[in-house]
Parts: C-alpha cells; sequence; structure tokens
C-alpha cells in the first residue's frame, strides 16, 4: 500500500489508461487537464521530446501549485528510425505509421514529471518492440474493429493488433501502454519519504 499522506495528487492527464494505471494502485488522486500545444523543436529527440512536451503539461500548474499537491503529466513518443510518431491524424495515417512499424524494433519512451511547490523534476523509461511483419488485412482489421487515433504509434499494446502483432518487448510493459507504473511507484515513495 503507498500513501501519499500528507500529499494530494492530481494526474494531468486526460488518458484512460494512465487513469486506471494509478486507479489500479489504490492512490487516491483528482484529475486536472489543462490543454497545451503538444509540440517541440525540431532539433530534440527521442526522450528529449516526451520530456519537452511532459514540462509544457506541468508549466499551467505552475502559478497555483499549493505546498502539499503533487501534479503528475506524462507523455509517450514512439521513436523509430529517427523520427518521433505521435497521434495518427486520420486513418490513412495509422496505416502507414503500422506499415512502418511492421517486421521491426522501435522504443517507446514514456516521460512523466512531478510538480510540487519546490520545482519540477523530469523522469523517462524506454522499452524496444519488436513487431511482426503485419499483413495489410491485420492493419485494415485493426483500423476497423478499434481506431487507435489517440495513441502515439497507432497502436496500443493492450489492442487486438499488440496480441498478434508484438513479438516480444524488452523493458516496462505498461510503459508501452502510456505510464512506466513501477518507476513512477519509486520515485513517489522518494518525495513521500515512505
Amino acid at each position: 500500500m503507498l500513501s501519499l499522506s500528507p500529499y494530494q495528487l492530481v494526474l494531468a492527464s486526460g488518458s484512460p489508461r494512465r487513469k486506471a494505471f494509478l486507479e489500479a494502485l489504490k492512490i487516491p488522486f483528482s484529475i486536472d487537464v489543462r490543454p497545451v500545444a503538444e509540440d517541440f523543436p525540431k532539433s530534440l529527440a527521442g526522450a528529449a521530446i516526451a520530456e519537452h512536451i511532459v514540462a509544457q503539461k506541468l508549466q499551467p500548474f505552475e502559478k497555483d501549485i499549493q505546498p502539499h499537491q503533487i501534479i503528475l503529466a506524462a507523455d509517450t513518443v514512439v521513436w523509430h528510425q529517427g523520427a518521433s510518431l505521435g497521434k495518427p491524424k486520420d486513418l490513412k495515417e495509422a496505416a502507414a505509421m503500422l506499415r512502418k512499424l511492421s517486421g521491426g524494433v522501435h522504443e517507446v519512451i514514456t516521460a512523466f514529471g512531478f510538480l510540487l511547490s519546490s520545482g519540477t523534476t523530469l523522469f523517462h523509461a524506454t522499452t524496444k518492440v519488436h513487431f511482426k511483419p503485419l499483413s495489410e488485412e491485420r492493419i485494415a482489421h485493426y483500423l476497423q474493429t478499434d481506431p487507435p487515433l489517440d495513441k502515439a504509434g497507432a497502436y496500443g499494446i493492450q489492442d487486438w493488433i499488440g496480441t498478434v502483432g508484438i513479438e516480444k518487448i524488452e523493458g516496462s510493459y505498461t510503459n508501452v501502454v502510456g505510464l512506466p507504473v513501477s518507476l513512477v511507484v519509486e520515485k513517489l515513495q522518494e518525495i513521500v519519504g515512505n
């Protein structure tokens, strides 16, 4: 059991997957999402992109952070062949992303950060994902039955495509879903002194 007392945790994310992870940990938390432009300088690569976006997500809270609040924000990027694959804008772009990932290895990088009244700290975790070759039929079936327009890289490891298409992973499974839960808990424990 993780007790955050006397701190109050605020999740700065609308992701149902991140919400579910915190609920599974039985940690009391509230949700407060403040919209920001999730853009980044083209000079950034890999983890630096995700950390930059997390810092953007935390910034709107800086002006009214309370002494015993912990604001948690996160961002996931799929890094493949020197490029970041974000959330697809439509099914055509989603199909193109899945074709790129098919039969290869890519990195899923989730950065997360905590904002406290004393300042911001950022962390990240990286998982290597090995995809089997994906047929056009499998890609089409996935996009028709479970459109991944809210997921970086146009797929969810917990979705049908992950079950049939992912050969193996190296690293944290929850990181690929959207939050490296074990590392988040470790860092929360450091904050509250547990």
